[in-house]
């Protein structure tokens, strides 16, 4: 099964959502999947818990350790903001090049499903002069494109596809992780991209508690990822 990139049309959107929900669905599944989300800020790191990579830490079944945390997220910041910004808050700069290396690394070596997650949106600077696009342009994944169900969201989705495919990325599906209070219907949105997405996969999966392994959409999300 090739390795997955995971990214969004914007921040707070639901990336670990999904990417836990598809964890937990190969562990249902008897496999043994991998997460790695190397850059991640806003992380408290006295107390990591409740972090997006303590989420992804449980979705695979380990404990929440420093070892476990290092292996997930190695470059943490505390400040919520973009990793450039974050980074410079403590004096320090985001290692770009050790970054991509470690990301080659960890999908020559993961044997199983893998998803490499990424930061904010499509377009989130990653360092002074490179952003998520340019971290899933030098590794080549498919991508997994995760939006929400907010007014305005057609136009943030049709935007972050445009950019991916002409950088030569392929979208193996879109996933909508419903907007809490959002008022437009998934329905609605899934009819209203359709002409414009050539046949791209569209699910839409309701923010569910952890057991979100076994609803369907993430079925349907794990066949197609192969």
């Amino acid at each position: 099964m090739p390795a997955h990139f995971v990214t969004a049309t914007g921040t707070d959107i639901g990336k670990t959502f999904v990417s836990a929900c598809l964890l937990r669905h190969w562990r249902g599944a008897g496999l043994v999947p991998d997460a790695f989300k190397p850059l991640v800020s806003g992380i408290d790191p006295d107390d990591p818990a409740g972090s997006d990579p303590a989420a992804l830490i449980e979705a695979m079944g380990l404990d929440l350790t420093a070892d476990t945390l290092d292996r997930v997220s190695p470059w943490r910041f505390a400040a919520p903001l973009a990793p450039n910004m974050a980074a410079r808050k403590e004096g320090r700069l985001v290692p770009y090049t050790a970054m991509l290396s470690a990301c080659r690394r960890r999908v020559a070596e993961t044997k199983g499903p893998l998803l490499v997650e990424g930061v904010g949106g499509v377009m989130a600077p990653v360092d002074d002069g490179c952003t998520v696009l340019d971290w899933m342009a030098e590794l080549g994944l498919p991508v997994i494109l995760v939006a929400g169900t907010y007014l305005g969201t057609i136009s943030h989705i049709l935007t972050a596809h445009a950019v991916l495919r002409a950088r030569g990325l392929r979208v193996a599906a879109l996933v909508l992780s419903q907007t809490p209070g959002g008022t437009v219907p998934p329905d609605d949105t899934v009819a209203a991209l359709a002409p414009f997405l050539d046949g791209l996969p569209v699910l839409t999966l309701p923010r569910l508690p952890a057991g979100c392994f076994d609803h369907p959409a993430i079925a349907e999300l794990a066949t197609l990822l192969g």
